[in-house]
């Protein structure tokens, strides 16, 4: 009863990290005020169609375990992306995202991007 009890408060403490993580007030306020929201949300689109932007939930995905993530998707946050190298090609309407190092400080593109990669 009380092992059983343990995994049912771990569960839940589970759950409930995800579900802070998942719905994170301070990043939304970062994404919304920057203007990622435009493109990007953080559940990936169940309507058949095509986002603008990938769905970060997709982004976590993609990125898992690369070593250079957080440093390569935080310059490509400042930067923007090279139009005619398209790693979303099929998966998303917008070809490229604009270089946003007007509309975030890149402390706070580091902590986004952070996030994002945990997204489960």
């Amino acid at each position: 009863m009380k092992k059983t009890l343990m995994t049912l408060a771990i569960a839940a403490l589970a759950t409930s990290a995800y579900a802070d993580n998942h719905n994170n007030p301070e990043m939304l306020k970062i994404a919304t005020n920057a203007g990622c929201m435009t493109c990007h949300q953080v559940e990936p689109r169940t309507d058949g169609k095509l986002p603008i932007g990938p769905a970060w939930k997709d982004v976590a995905k993609k990125y898992a375990g690369k070593k250079d993530a957080a440093a390569l998707l935080t310059k490509e946050v400042m930067n923007g992306t090279n139009l005619y190298d398209s790693h979303w090609k099929g998966k998303v309407s917008g070809v490229a995202m604009p270089p946003n190092a007007v509309a975030i400080k890149e402390p706070d593109a580091k902590k986004l991007v952070a996030w994002i990669l945990s997204l489960k």
